[in-house]
């Protein structure tokens, strides 16, 4: 069952980012302006690595798979973006929406609903590699770093073109970038992680009004922020832009970053708690468990298993740890009464992957604090 679901999401999210990509490209294409789309390309990719960064960062108690996460900004920078464009200009078509009815309802409802769709269909399919919140906002902040930089790059392009009310020119294209890429890069990784906290919320509950409604009541709170945001751009020409970001964005990203940073010091409690019930049922050895559930120790075990084992043991140890973390989780959510269908057969190869590199295994000696290598 696993495997085949892994197979219809893969295939399912390859084959809409191939067409994605097909439809950017023409898009870009179409510009007819290759300078100014090197341009763009350039400068949208500035913000990229340090938003990255960051949610790596958020995400080392248990990396996610990397082929996921890229699978996310793929999703947010082809699909997502393509998504949204034929939706709004189907809306401007059949509907004949205003600018400001576009920019401030349009824009914010099928924008989020697009990038949603990829945690979603992860909690559909993947489920397993979702254990909680901070698993939502990282993989909502790919999404949306796809998107942002996508988008970025239309805009940039389009600022350097000009068009009837603007010049254009390097002049524009640097103003367009600092407020894009300098003061409001996370707006869109900030507006998705509202849905994925709350299909985060979806996978830790047991009842199952709360799995349906938490997704729900998450995507709307994130098409509510990108809605203000959108309209403060609109007012007084944008002159309403400024205090929006300096009363509300800033402060609610803030408080998002704290929400995050408090998630991931409550994953490590959570993984100390489950594999510490996982070695009193012979999982592992009770005094692996200090080793494997704070980051410095962790960090500390592989410089040592290097120093003294080489290559082949800091192998071993990174492997081991990657499993012994996998089990923690897995096992909480079987505490909590939310484990996948399939957890013992996933819990099964934890622990025998675990037992057959124990072997190849180099602690650091008895007596080194735990953690010492901060």
């Amino acid at each position: 069952m696993r495997s085949r679901d892994n197979v219809v999401f893969t295939a399912l999210v390859g084959t809409v980012m191939f067409v994605g990509a097909g439809v950017m490209a023409l898009v870009l294409l179409a510009a007819g302006a290759p300078g100014a789309i090197a341009i763009g390309v350039v400068l949208a990719a500035l913000p990229v690595g340090p938003l990255i960064a960051s949610y790596l960062w958020l995400d080392r108690y248990e990396p996610e798979p990397r082929s996921l996460l890229l699978l996310g900004l793929g999703w947010g920078a082809f699909v997502a973006t393509s998504a949204a464009l034929f939706l709004q200009a189907f809306d401007a078509f059949a509907l004949g929406s205003s600018r400001s009815t576009q920019s401030v309802l349009v824009a914010p409802l099928t924008e989020e609903a697009a990038k949603g769709l990829f945690i979603v269909l992860l909690l559909v399919y993947r489920r397993a590699e979702l254990d909680g919140i901070l698993d939502g906002i990282v993989y909502a902040g790919m999404v949306g770093i796809g998107f942002a930089f996508t988008e970025n790059i239309l805009y940039l392009s389009q600022a350097y073109i000009g068009d009837n009310t603007h010049a254009g020119g390097i002049e524009e294209t640097v103003f367009t970038f600092v407020v894009r890429g300098v003061f409001s890069p996370f707006a869109h990784p900030f507006f998705t992680a509202f849905t994925g906290i709350g299909v985060g919320i979806a996978v830790s509950a047991r009842s199952r009004t709360v799995q349906v409604a938490a997704p729900l009541v998450g995507y709307l709170v994130a098409v509510g922020a990108h809605a203000l945001w959108n309209a403060a751009l609109l007012l007084d020409g944008g002159a309403g832009a400024v205090g929006t970001y300096l009363v509300l964005m800033v402060p609610a990203f803030l408080f998002l970053v704290g929400f995050a940073i408090w998630s991931r010091r409550r994953e490590g409690a959570l993984l100390a708690a489950a594999l510490t019930d996982c070695a009193r049922r012979g999982f592992l050895d009770a005094n692996e468990v200090p080793w494997l559930t704070r980051i410095p120790a962790r960090r500390a075990c592989r410089q040592h298993a290097a120093a003294v084992g080489g290559e082949a043991a800091l192998t071993a140890m990174k492997l081991y740890q990657t499993e012994a973390i996998e089990l923690g989780f897995l096992h909480h959510r079987f505490l909590r009464g939310t484990a996948p269908r399939d957890y013992r057969e996933l819990g099964e190869a934890h622990v025998q992957r675990m037992f057959l590199l124990r072997p190849h295994l180099v602690w650091p000696p008895t007596g080194v604090p735990v953690g010492a290598s901060r």
